[in-house]
């Protein structure tokens, strides 16, 4: 029983060196593989809010004050009280779930996370008989991590068929241009004759006009709900020829003709990629394949990998390397283009 108890003790410490070592490893490669990406969106970013100050001008304090105390995220006082002491950043949230496209209230989404992380505590708690402080942080993690990725990837898909739809509104306003119309009116005819996402945010942005509000500052609206360097170069454009003069029409033509050959450019890499992005599906789903196959034909074999605590610290192990795989193998075949 000695014996077996330095052993058991020998592999606990082996385990935590390990598990230390290896969130180090991700902690090195997450940084490596998405700190240069990150910097270089932030300088773009920090660019464009100059040229936008500039042009715009600073925010009356007043008014944006007055305005944060009439915001009201949902009609339940208790949760906008919430929302406006515990959720970081709502400006940012209501920013990101403005880009989905959808009618998607902030009030609305976090009273979603609180709903799905008591759903998910009490089934992990029901069906797995674990703790209440087992089952807590696993609520909280898929009650709030799965709401955010959900509206992640509806906005990254609808930023993708902006991008597919862009040129095309380009140029037709070059060809209204060409023909006599002015800007504005262009604007406008591009929000009528284009389908969505393009055509709602055109349509937005000449309802605006509509209203009275200056063509630069409708833009610069519409470039904070579409946070896309290619249409944030058209705002600029636009900006700009407006206070140096000059051919629009040319200015515009070019920047369609530049959009068109980056998205070619994009899909000759991705079409290059496809190998390595085919290797890399099969070889990151080949050991949950193996493995159930492997508990099909013996369940109580398998088992021992997940019962006895080696075992486990053998698939945490191997589980953490995999992902580290993933992240080098998705920062190779992805370019900046």
């Amino acid at each position: 029983m000695g014996e077996a108890g330095i052993l058991f003790a020998d592999v606990n410490a082996l385990g935590g060196l390990v598990f230390l070592g290896a969130l180090v490893a991700i902690s090195i490669v997450g940084v490596a593989v998405f700190g240069g990406q990150e910097a270089a969106r932030r300088r773009i970013r920090g660019r464009v809010g100059r040229i936008r100050d500039r042009w715009m001008g600073g925010d009356d304090e007043e008014s944006v004050a007055r305005l944060k105390r009439t915001v009201t995220d949902s009609g339940i006082p208790t949760l906008d009280k919430l929302i406006k002491r515990v959720v970081p950043p709502p400006a940012q949230l209501r920013q990101r779930l403005v880009r989905t496209g959808r009618r998607i209230t902030l009030g609305e989404y976090v009273l979603s996370n609180l709903l799905l992380g008591a759903i998910t505590a009490t089934a992990v708690t029901a069906y797995f008989s674990v703790s209440a402080a087992v089952a807590t942080p696993i609520g909280i993690v898929v009650g709030v991590g799965l709401p955010y990725l959900v509206v992640g990837s509806m906005a990254r898909r609808r930023m993708t068929r902006f991008l597919k739809l862009f040129p095309d509104a380009i140029d037709l306003i070059v060809r209204g241009l060409k023909s006599g119309l002015p800007v504005t009116e262009s604007i406008t005819i591009v929000g009528q004759e284009l389908d969505e996402p393009v055509g709602g945010e055109f349509r937005r942005i000449g309802d605006a006009m509509k209203i009275g509000q200056p063509l630069e500052e409708a833009l610069w609206d519409a470039a904070g709900r579409i946070p896309l360097t290619d249409f944030q170069f058209f705002v600029i454009g636009l900006a700009v020829q407006k206070e140096t003069g000059g051919n629009l029409a040319e200015t515009l033509q070019n920047l369609s003709n530049v959009l068109r050959s980056r998205r070619q450019m994009k899909m000759k890499v991705r079409s290059m990629s496809s190998e390595a992005r085919a290797s890399a599906y099969i070889i990151g789903a080949l050991p949950f394949i193996l493995g159930v196959i492997i508990y099909m034909m013996n369940p109580d074999y398998s088992l021992m990998l997940f019962e006895d605590p080696r075992g486990q610290f053998l698939v945490g192990a191997g589980l953490t390397w995999l992902v580290i795989g993933a992240a080098v193998m998705a920062k190779m075949v992805r370019f900046e283009i």
